[in-house]
């Protein structure tokens, strides 16, 4: 993409920004015929592919969502809010390159004490104006946390430590009103995959990109939120996959491939076993000893052809 086009404005585990070339030739035909002009995309995360499509095809209209409402409020902010939510994050960004790096770590934690201490009296349900200061923090701690995860324990509060990054880009002003506009056309809200169900029609296309299955002990990271995603979720998403087909929806899903460690591994063949199931090369880690990492399989699942 130019870089006068929005990109993801956050780190997010297993977004989506290393695969966007990859995934071109598996969208279905229909978005460059311009017949498909809804989106959906119910796992959110950093929005990647949102972010690509919507830059480069005309949708009327787009549905964004996730169980977690700290991305959501922050995905809020920056559509509504945008230039007051830069203002704060300058001020963060100022502030903290004034400091030494031992004072740097000091304010990181001090900037997570205060987000994590706030958290009882957010209401995640209509927009705030505290939500702006709230974003701040929220995108300040992911420029400059350990691998730029976001991580919660089961209270919700977000545990990952500093980074110790030597100049992280806090504030991208320009990435931010990039993203802001292109937000303009999406309904952005807290939900569950299955809200999306009764909006969907011909018309339209569906991207999942849930919490991956884990596929090693070294990849069990799924507390992007305070909801866990096993593989009783895997097949209740699968089962909404078929519904979402027999009503004629373009569906594209991408997730872990357990063979990469176990040939034999048939969970994600199996449950997708009517539709169309593509393995593509990604730079992901799945083992804890740097020696023995590399390029691994992902899934991509369609319910049309390639």
């Amino acid at each position: 993409m130019p870089e006068s086009r929005a990109k993801p404005f956050l780190k997010w585990a297993g977004g989506k920004s290393q695969l966007l070339n990859a995934f071109v030739t598996y969208y279905p035909a229909e978005l460059a015929h311009g017949s498909i002009t809804n989106y959906f995309e119910p796992f959110l995360g950093a929005g990647a592919v949102f972010f690509y499509l919507a830059q480069k095809y005309r949708f009327k209209s787009a549905f964004l969502s996730d169980v977690n409402e700290e991305l959501i409020v922050v995905f809020k902010v920056v559509q509504e809010q945008v230039e007051p939510l830069i203002e704060e994050l300058d001020r963060f960004s100022r502030g903290f390159f004034k400091l030494d790096p031992p004072a740097r770590k000091a304010r990181f934690y001090e900037i997570r004490e205060q987000y994590n201490s706030n958290r009882r009296r957010v209401s995640f349900k209509q927009f705030r104006r505290y939500w702006i200061l709230r974003a701040a923090q929220f995108i300040f701690l992911n420029k400059t946390c350990y691998n730029g995860l976001f991580r919660v324990n089961r209270d919700g509060l977000f545990n990952v430590p500093f980074g110790r990054y030597r100049n992280p880009c806090i504030v991208d002003a320009d990435n931010l009103r990039n993203a802001s506009r292109a937000l303009g056309i999406a309904e952005i809200t807290v939900a569950d995959f299955e809200a999306i169900g009764s909006s969907t029609q011909e018309d339209a296309f569906i991207y999942y990109d849930p919490p991956y299955k884990p596929i090693s002990r070294t990849a069990r990271f799924t507390s992007y939120s305070r909801h866990n995603f096993d593989d009783h979720q895997q097949v209740r998403l699968a089962e909404f996959f078929k519904e979402m087909d027999r009503k004629g929806v373009k569906q594209m899903l991408s997730n872990s491939d357990p063979r990469n460690v176990d040939p034999d591994d048939g969970f994600f063949d199996e449950l997708y076993a009517p539709f169309n199931i593509y393995r593509i090369p990604a730079n992901r880690a799945i083992n804890s000893d740097a020696r023995k990492r590399g390029n691994i399989n992902e899934l991509v699942i369609t319910n049309y052809p390639k």
